[in-house]
């Protein structure tokens, strides 16, 4: 029972106020968009930062549902996509973070459209949108590589993430993206 108490501890500290740990489907998907919101609006949060947060969640959440990788479990049975999705709230910011199973063979590939991302500035990052665009080639699982770029151009700011090893097969690939309240001037 001190699991509990702990984990809203721990939550509390990290100033969590939304998480999900489980199946992710498009029904999941429209429910945590639809909390969200409702939490939102009932916050008194400026509409300019609430279109950032919604859209950054449902790139987040797309990336959740159309790229986790299936874990095949005894017998050959394959599991649902389990994963985890989670805002947190700071005096000054806004956190969306994720998480959830890759394949440890589309680690490079992944790591190298994130260091791609990160390594550009506003311009290069709309740029590099509007040549995916015009490129679109959609993948097996039907993104064309837009979800990071987007984040990244809703947030203004730099994408963090981890890949944690799970096994030989597997990594937990952990994703969080900052949205500024306020920008500070300097």
């Amino acid at each position: 029972m001190e699991f509990i108490y702990d984990l809203h501890q721990r939550m509390a500290e990290h100033k969590v106020i939304l998480v999900y740990e489980g199946d992710f489907t498009q029904e999941t998907t429209k429910s945590i968009l639809t909390m969200t919101e409702r939490n939102l609006e009932s916050s008194g949060e400026e509409s300019s930062i609430k279109k950032k947060i919604f859209n950054v969640m449902v790139e987040a959440l797309q990336n959740i549902v159309k790229h986790s990788d299936e874990v095949r479990e005894k017998e050959g049975e394959v599991s649902p996509h389990a994963a985890i999705f989670l805002i947190g709230h700071a005096q000054n910011i806004y956190s969306i973070m994720s998480g959830n199973r890759v394949r440890n063979e589309n680690l490079p590939n992944l790591r190298s459209a994130l260091e791609r991302v990160n390594s550009l500035d506003k311009e290069g990052l709309r740029e590099l949108y509007k040549e995916i665009i015009k490129n679109t080639t959609l993948s097996d699982k039907g993104g064309a590589g837009l979800g990071f770029v987007d984040m990244a151009r809703k947030s203004g700011e730099k994408l963090e993430w981890a890949f944690v090893p799970v096994d030989d097969e597997y990594s937990f690939f952990c994703l969080k993206v900052n949205i500024a309240r306020v920008k500070e001037t300097v």
